[in-house]
């Protein structure tokens, strides 16, 4: 199983960090991340609960759903669906709080396990590293903005 926490302190408003996160159009300013679309929009906003989104990154593709959505402050998503590897995903969360002085403090929880026979383990080590690695360096690149 892979378990991912990062927390940052981004040196941007709130409303700006969560929009950069939310928004699947802004995933290609991420030197981390490949593409994004948009395959079914939310309910009540574009990017918002219900909406559908595919992120590459190299040749690792999730299809991910946004099951909350509660502007500026809080995120969850489920991945529905990945390739070339099967993946089980347990929780997808990313919580903001404005620390009042411009920054925010931003919480990116994923949990999952890699649905491979034999090598499961040695991939939730490298999905966890992995991880890890490209959501900082999506918080770290939105201060760059």
């Amino acid at each position: 199983m892979f378990k991912i926490k990062v927390e940052r302190i981004v040196k941007a408003p709130i409303e700006n960090v969560f929009e950069a996160i939310s928004d699947h159009a802004s995933y290609a300013l991420y030197p981390s991340v490949g593409i994004a679309k948009l395959l079914s929009e939310g309910d009540e906003e574009r990017n918002g609960k219900g909406a559908l989104r595919t992120v590459e990154t190299g040749v690792f593709k999730v299809w991910e759903r946004i099951t909350e959505f509660k502007r500026p402050v809080h995120m969850q998503y489920k991945i529905e669906r990945a390739k070339p590897l099967k993946m089980d995903h347990y929780k997808g969360i990313i919580d903001l709080k404005d620390l009042g002085d411009g920054t925010t403090h931003v919480t990116w929880v994923s949990e999952g396990k890699m649905a491979v026979p034999l090598i499961g383990r040695f991939l939730d080590s490298k999905m966890q590293k992995q991880g890890t690695s490209v959501f900082h360096s999506m918080l770290k690149s939105i201060e760059s903005r």
